[in-house]
């Protein structure tokens, strides 16, 4: 049976459509490293759910950084933005699975906390900025981070798809937590970055998938 329509299904991007996660950690090392900092084993644990705002107030609080949010948002942004637009590529079939999508009618959405400056430019590299109807940001429309129902249920008002009828990829516990909050399909994503928390994304999810040729054929 192939993929039903009438259906919605919302992607996170770092991690869980495009494999960007090492840039982050790069990112870290470089930023902390040019202030005399290691990263902490627990930070990226931290931050990994926060608005990229939250993450930079939290993070000239815990270094005790005398700048600004916009001085951390600014300098973060100039060092991914090349790898974003050179070397980040899409995860295993997510282009093909995007297009069946497509093809059947489902509704696509995107729901990432990735700053605005990064998410066009990171798809338009992957070929995949036209595939979806919605591209939304954490902490842009009311609705604060993914540890909150909030913004699934605000991406699916947008899409005018029934909670119930949006099915949503992530690599995060806390996000994956809050989709099935909102009444939604919650569908696990294998990466690097969540590895710590995988077993309990197995057991959280209502499926996983370390690449998109297992993605689901047919939309909750």
């Amino acid at each position: 049976m192939g993929i039903n329509s009438g259906k919605a299904a919302i992607f996170d991007l770092d991690g869980t459509l495009l494999d960007s996660m090492g840039v982050w950690d790069q990112v870290d090392l470089e930023f902390l490293g040019r202030r005399g900092f290691d990263v902490p084993d627990d930070y990226m644990q931290k931050v990994s759910a926060m608005q990229f705002r939250d993450i930079a107030r939290y993070t000239i609080r815990r270094f005790d950084l005398d700048e600004s949010v916009d001085d951390l948002l600014r300098e973060w942004n100039d060092l991914a933005f090349e790898a974003y637009i050179t070397t980040v590529e899409a995860k295993p079939g997510a282009k093909q699975y995007l297009r069946e999508l497509r093809d059947s009618g489902a509704k696509l959405a995107v729901v990432t906390s990735m700053l605005p400056t990064l998410r066009e430019p990171a798809l338009r590299h992957v070929g995949m900025f036209d595939d979806f109807d919605l591209i939304i940001g954490t902490g842009e429309h009311g609705q604060g981070g993914k540890d909150t129902p909030g913004i699934f249920l605000y991406a699916a008002n947008k899409l005018g798809v029934e909670p119930k009828h949006c099915t949503v990829f992530e690599d995060l516990l806390v996000a994956i937590r809050s989709a099935k909050q909102a009444g939604m399909q919650a569908w696990g994503v294998q990466d690097d970055s969540s590895a710590m928390q995988w077993e309990q994304i197995c057991e959280t999810a209502d499926g996983v998938l370390l690449d998109f040729a297992q993605a689901p054929r047919e939309l909750a």
